[in-house]
């Protein structure tokens, strides 16, 4: 359906002065208000407050996800700085932008230009003509690092996006969806209208401000005719060490297998601008493995999926395995995981297939070392930030050794990881979305981890999720651990490498203690639920 209502109310006007608190897991909590104006005065009012504790906004249509630490804050501290924020914030409350607007450079020669104008009754110029001259604000980000929706009250059109979305949109390209307008920062899927092509850098993980536009930015857009020759920027990482680490090849990878990255703890609190947590997915596992080498528990190291890993050492290292479990071997010979043990130059390192868990860490002394976006040197296979997955003759450096010598302990206290799990489920926002029935076969069903599962999401087989609400969830906020479930009723699991924003309802959330745990499961591995203790 198209609408083009001249005398419609706009999206950024609010209806009321409403506010609901949803609990989003254990670590979140979710702050709904009637519409776009309401998201920005509540944005606008909590990123005024600096509250201890806090550690991300998120806005999105009609709500903003408040993140927070449980070590330096509560969950009823949070509800109260919401509540507080939410009394001063009023509709004509402006969030902070720049004095001008950003301006986006663009050319009107997107593919669906003719198309979409042909839908709303107009010629493809007055349609760019009407694009351009509206002002347009980021009403919030999500999708990928650096992408705003971006609405305006002179925008009275409703675009549905493609039945088909394109596999590939390259970088640039601008786009209208619904109410919204917005330009793709680097090439990726989507369903978007495509009218335009911009030039600008919408996303720079080595600049001072990586987002180029964030929630609350006024924009505009300014025809240039035809798009330029050169090559449309991208964001390009300017490489960050730390000093005195070794620059000089230390590894080399011989068969990286099914998946083998690059991971840290990761880069959480960048979430309002579209950039995933990322990081180990087990992450007890890392910091055990670095550990037993002497290093500091978050120093990088080589999370290898399901295993078929084989690497060289360039000259003496020490290394300890840790996580999933299989065969084990150096230059042939075998040897046991969570022990800190020698890998003698110009030997061959081999983490076979494993055969039980999904992941297993491999740390060296000193750390991995490779170029760092926004404080991390995670690989973020979704947003594709940080260095790539390993491939077969790559090599990586090794950071200097620490000073203090491997430490004595012989052997770290573990055990493999089982293939039936029992995690604990915090309350989600959209509970009430769902049949009573639902609720029931969530807690009482067994569920299997299908053969969709990597470090973006993890699909569960099992009883269809019955629905209790119809129609569409407009985006919001998600996090590590929420369980989506589609149209087809079957939830999803999103990781350490999900989208920031998403449009499912979210049932429940898996705790963060129970992720590692999770971290670990591979197609086929048996999953029942529990309620949190804090929350049964």
């Amino acid at each position: 359906m198209v609408s083009a209502a001249r005398g419609e109310r706009s999206p950024m006007v609010s209806a009321s002065r409403t506010l609901r608190i949803l609990p989003m897991g254990e670590r979140a909590l979710l702050a709904e208000v009637a519409g776009l104006a309401d998201v920005l005065a509540l944005h606008a009012a909590l990123s005024a407050s600096a509250s201890p504790g806090i550690v991300d906004l998120v806005p999105a249509a009609r709500t903003v996800l408040v993140t927070f630490d449980p070590a330096r804050t509560s969950a009823a501290a949070v509800r109260d700085v919401i509540e507080r924020a939410w009394s001063q914030a009023t509709d004509a409350a402006a969030p902070p932008s720049p004095a001008d607007p950003i301006t986006l450079d663009i050319a009107y020669d997107g593919p669906d230009l003719a198309e979409v104008a042909e839908m709303l009754g107009l010629g493809p110029g007055e349609l760019a003509e009407r694009h351009e001259r509206a002002p347009w604000t980021v009403a919030f980000t999500g999708f990928a690092p650096g992408f705003g929706y971006l609405t305006s009250p002179a925008w009275t059109f409703d675009v549905p996006r493609l039945h088909v979305p394109r596999t590939r949109v390259p970088a640039g390209a601008v786009g209208i969806a619904g109410a919204f307008s917005g330009a793709y920062p680097r090439e990726t899927p989507g369903g978007w209208r495509l009218i335009g092509t911009t030039t600008a850098a919408l996303f720079d993980p080595a600049a001072a401000r990586p987002a180029l536009l964030r929630p609350g930015d006024r924009v505009r857009f300014r025809s240039i005719g035809r798009p330029s020759a050169r090559a449309t920027p991208t964001a390009s990482v300017v490489p960050a060490r730390t000093a005195g680490e070794a620059e000089s090849p230390a590894i080399r990878v011989v068969e990286p297998g099914l998946l083998a990255t690059v991971q840290d703890l990761g880069r959480p609190g960048h979430a309002s601008i579209g950039v995933a947590r990322s990081g180990a997915l087990d992450r007890e596992s890392l910091r055990i493995a670095n550990r037993l080498v002497g290093n500091a528990e978050g120093r990088a190291g080589i999370e290898v999926a399901l295993g078929g890993f084989r690497a060289v050492a360039a000259r003496d290292l020490w290394i300890a395995v840790s996580g999933g479990s299989g065969p084990l071997t150096i230059d042939g010979r075998p040897v046991g995981t969570h022990v800190a043990r020698p890998w003698p130059a110009r030997s061959e390192l081999r983490i076979g297939w494993l055969e039980h868990g999904a992941r297993a860490y491999l740390a060296v002394r000193g750390g991995i070392v490779a170029d760092e976006v926004l404080g991390s040197r995670s690989t973020d296979t979704l947003a594709g930030l940080g260095p790539g997955p390993l491939r077969a003759g790559g090599s990586l450096p090794v950071g200097r050794a620490p000073r203090d010598p491997v430490p004595p302990l012989d052997i770290a206290p573990w055990g493999a990881p089982p293939d039936h799990l029992e995690l604990e489920l915090a309350p989600g926002p959209r509970a009430d979305w769902f049949e009573p029935s639902a609720l029931r076969a969530l807690f009482e069903s067994v569920w299997t981890v299908s053969r969709d599962a990597d470090r973006v999401g993890a699909r569960l087989d099992g009883p269809e999720l019955v629905r209790a609400v119809p129609g569409e969830l407009p985006s919001e906020g998600m996090v590590p651990g929420a369980l989506q479930v589609p149209p087809g009723g079957r939830p999803t699991v999103l990781l350490a490498d999900g989208p920031v924003t998403g449009g499912y309802p979210v049932i429940a959330v898996v705790t963060d203690a129970s992720l590692d745990a999770l971290g670990q499961a591979r197609p086929g591995t048996r999953i029942r639920f529990r309620h949190a203790r804090s929350h049964a």
